[in-house]
Parts: C-alpha cells; sequence; structure tokens
C-alpha cells in the first residue's frame, strides 16, 4: 500500500477530459444533466485516474449524509454489554440496509448528550428512553434533525416507539403478588443526563405508576416495597442485589433483565437459592443461558421497537406525515425464577 500518494480529484478529471468541474460533478450526482457521451468519457478518464467520490463532498451535493444516528443512553462497552439494546440496533440496522442508509452509533460525547447531537452528522436521529430537556430540544430544533424516540416522553412534542410501559409494570407486579410475594425490592432504571427528571410520562414514570396500581389494588403499601435505583448493566443488578439481601425481601423486581440476571449473579455468589429463597422477575424479554434457567420477565420485542422507529424516521425523511408512533406488544413470560411463596 502506498501512503502518502496525491488523492485524485475533479478538477484532475477537469483537466484530463476537457470538461468543466461542473460537468464532472453532474457525472456522478446529476447524470441527466449531461450527455450520454460526455458522462461516459467522464467516468472513462475517472477509472483511469483512481478516482474515488468524496462521500463528503457527494453527499453535501445531494444535501443527505445517507445515515442515521442512534443516540446510545450510556458508553459504547457498557451499552453494548445490554442484549436488549444489541437487539434494537439489529432491528434499527436492517430497515437502515433496505434504504441503502448506514447507521451510526453515537454515545454521549464527552458524558454529555448534548455534545453528541450537536456534533452528530447525520440526516436523523433515534434515541433511547430520554427524557428531552429544553436545551436539547432546541438543538434538534435549530438544526432540523428529524428525532424519533424508543421508551422516550409519550407527552413530548417526538414520536417514541413503546409498549404500555404502565400496563406491563403492573401485569409484573401483579404476577409477583399473585404468586404470594408480599416482601418486594424493585431495581429501577436511571434517567440519563439528557433528563429533566423522573415524570409521570418518562419510562421510569410510567412504570412506577403501574406498580403503584398493583400495590392499590392487592392491599400493599408502596412504602413496603424497597427500591433500589440502578442503571441498565449487570453490574448494577449486583450492586442492588448486595443492597436487597439485607432486607426481607423475598422476591427482586427489575425494571431491565440485564440487571436481573446480575441480580441472580450476586444472590448465587452469596450461596442463595434462585428462586428457593429469592425470586427474581426481569422486564425485557432477553433470555440468555445462565445457570440453566430461563428468567420469569415482562417479554417486548426489542428487534420490533428498532424496526418501527427506523421505518417511522424513513417516513419522515420522505416527507409523510406521521401523527403518531405504533404501539408495541408485550406479554408476561413464566419462568423459573419466580416461585409460589408459602
Amino acid at each position: 500500500m502506498q501512503f502518502g500518494k496525491k488523492r485524485t480529484t475533479i478538477a484532475d478529471i477537469a483537466k484530463a477530459s476537457g470538461y468543466s468541474k461542473t460537468a464532472v460533478s453532474f457525472a456522478f450526482n446529476c447524470p441527466s444533466r449531461i450527455s450520454e457521451g460526455a458522462r461516459n468519457r467522464i467516468l472513462e478518464i475517472a477509472m483511469k485516474l483512481d478516482y474515488i467520490p468524496d462521500p463528503s463532498a457527494r453527499n453535501f451535493s445531494l444535501g443527505k449524509q445517507l445515515t442515521l444516528g442512534f443516540l446510545l443512553p450510556q458508553g459504547i462497552e457498557t451499552s453494548l454489554e445490554n442484549p436488549y439494546l444489541v437487539e434494537v440496533i439489529r432491528g434499527l440496522g436492517t430497515v437502515c440496509q433496505d434504504h441503502g442508509y448506514m447507521l451510526t452509533v453515537i454515545p454521549p460525547l464527552n458524558d454529555s448528550i448534548y455534545e453528541a447531537v450537536k456534533n452528530a452528522t447525520v440526516d436523523g436521529l433515534v434515541t433511547m428512553g430520554y427524557l428531552m430537556s429544553d436545551g436539547v430540544d432546541r438543538l434538534v430544533d435549530l438544526r432540523a434533525i428529524p428525532l424519533v424516540m424508543i421508551d422516550g416522553e409519550e407527552s413530548g412534542g417526538f414520536l417514541s416507539v413503546n409498549i404500555d410501559d404502565e400496563e406491563a409494570s403492573y401485569v409484573q407486579l401483579e404476577n409477583v403478588i399473585k404468586a404470594g410475594h408480599r416482601k418486594i425490592a424493585v431495581i429501577t432504571l436511571s434517567a440519563p443526563d439528557l433528563a429533566a427528571g423522573d415524570s409521570d410520562s418518562g419510562l421510569v414514570g410510567r412504570r412506577l405508576k403501574g406498580y403503584r396500581k398493583a400495590c392499590q389494588k392487592y392491599g400493599l403499601n408502596e412504602s413496603d416495597i424497597l427500591f433500589c435505583k440502578g442503571e441498565a448493566t449487570f453490574s448494577s443488578g449486583q450492586k442492588a442485589a448486595q443492597e436487597i439481601m439485607l432486607s426481607d425481601a423475598t422476591c427482586i423486581v427489575a425494571m431491565s433483565d440485564i440487571q436481573a440476571y446480575g441480580a441472580i449473579n450476586a444472590l448465587e455468589k452469596a450461596g442463595k437459592k434462585v428462586p428457593e429463597d429469592i425470586s427474581v422477575v426481569g422486564f425485557d424479554g432477553i433470555q440468555l443461558n445462565y445457570s440453566g434457567m430461563t428468567l420469569s420477565t415482562i417479554d417486548q420485542p426489542a428487534y420490533e421497537k428498532g424496526r418501527i422507529a427506523a421505518i417511522t424516521m424513513f417516513d419522515i425523511l420522505d416527507g409523510r406525515s406521521v401523527e403518531k408512533a405504533p404501539r408495541v406488544s408485550f406479554s408476561f413470560r413464566q419462568g423459573d425464577t419466580l416461585t409460589q411463596r408459602r
């Protein structure tokens, strides 16, 4: 490989072919604006000179980047630890591939979501679970970038692909209560640094409303539930479980499966048997081959969420009117980690 070689430019092709730089540009980007003979001659010269069009220049002329950005809720390493998030990316990527677009994953830049959005070179952004603060709202508006959310705020100004999180968390806790558990610990999700705070319309707020509804129906006091705030990570589940083991909880209810698996790991290391000593219930529907057990969980289709979010984004980019993103279904999956409490 030869390094330091001078890159062939459209000026070089124009000089060698006898056509103007504008004509050379048309040959690659708007061939209908020059004759077929001129285009063939220009392409022949370009091939001889080993010319590769500069994608940045081409995209500038088209007014498109041909790229969608997926704004990660955490850093790359932490985010891709979570199989749920990987499935979302797979759904997004499949649709991007069908449309001839690239998918760029964008972590917070210097721990700042604002900086990541400011510097993103994309045609549209898909985000995961954020409550949009006023600063980012305005930045997205100023940049005129379409934005679609997954697991986002439902009452904001952006489209969001969600399940009915309030109903799903109600069903999750209802199954735990019906199994006879009254001493329950819940591992919640921290809001990302983009958050304006936990609100009833945000993901955590919606799920907390579902838990409250289940408590009210089955005569539990919300104050009797131990709430541990965590992140959607394996280590966060481990840490929360260590705190929960100091209580008399008989069941751990996690807001994500990756937390639930982390909790199981910590329980087993401490000599606790799951579910004999303590039950564990997750949320997402990700099944890992872990300790020979299937996780009891809320099953939501991560791949489908990503796919629908990307389809919605391309509808917007193509100028179609989209008033509301479709809502995705969920179900409760009974596994080995939830047992009847006697």
